[in-house]
């Protein structure tokens, strides 16, 4: 076991409103996987990851309960999950993953912050291809046997265990997986009563593109207006 490889991450959220952003990307998660599976989060693993990456953003319980009464209301939104695909500035590919009720509306924003960010909006299959979607989940070390974990997940679909480090510089652990063994490894880490600071699917990339802090700083600048759209879920880029 090693450090796991991560890419930069200059910009998951716009620094001035990521805790609202967390919040409304939560609370969409939320109404997607009660309306999926139910509001018992004990026959329901969409929903519970959405309860792990509540607590790890110190969503507040009212918003969370708000939410569930949301997606079982009688006026439901319906949100329809959308990836685009495109590319930034200095070759960097990015991909979009979209919550919406309104397409038109989405494809729009995401099409007008490719084209101010000096990037360019592409087709289907343009850019995914350059990346694989996982499972991540991310624990607190203290108390793992790193080593005897990365044995025992192994029959669960593990592809990569490692360290790594938090937002606030504090070292963790990142197990990987496949997009269809999640489920698998959710239960088997719930078996053995570890509690992830947050479990999510994530594209990561296959291929890195280096960049200069300068060219860093133009494809940062896209990225930051596009997680600052209402229907915006995620971004991700493979900017090494």
């Amino acid at each position: 076991m090693g450090r796991i490889f991560e890419v930069r991450k200059s910009s998951m959220f716009a620094r001035w409103d990521k805790m609202a952003k967390n919040f409304t990307r939560i609370g969409k998660e939320i109404v997607i996987a009660v309306k999926a599976g139910g509001p018992d989060p004990n026959s329901n693993a969409a929903l519970r990851r959405c309860f792990q990456n509540a607590r790890s953003v110190g969503m507040p319980k009212d918003r969370v309960e708000a939410a569930i009464k949301r997606a079982q209301g009688k006026e439901l939104v319906n949100y329809d999950e959308i990836l685009y695909e495109g590319y930034a500035p200095h070759g960097v590919a990015i991909l979009v993953e979209t919550a919406t009720d309104n397409h038109v509306r989405t494809v729009a924003n995401v099409k007008s912050c490719f084209t101010k960010g000096h990037g360019a909006l592409g087709n289907s299959g343009s850019v995914a291809f350059q990346f694989k979607k996982m499972g991540v989940f991310k624990l607190k070390p203290e108390g793992l046997n790193a080593e005897e974990m990365e044995l025992e997940l192994i029959d669960f679909g593990l592809e990569e265990l490692g360290e790594s480090t938090g937002e606030n510089g504090e070292e963790i652990l990142v197990v990987r997986c496949g997009f269809t063994d999640f489920g698998n490894m959710q239960k088997a880490l719930e078996d053995k009563k570890i509690i992830p600071i947050t479990a999510e699917l994530e594209w990561i990339p296959t291929v890195t593109v280096p960049v200069t802090d300068e060219q860093e700083a133009d494809v940062s600048k896209l990225i930051d207006k596009l997680e600052q759209d209402e229907d915006v879920q995620k971004v991700f880029h493979n900017m090494g």
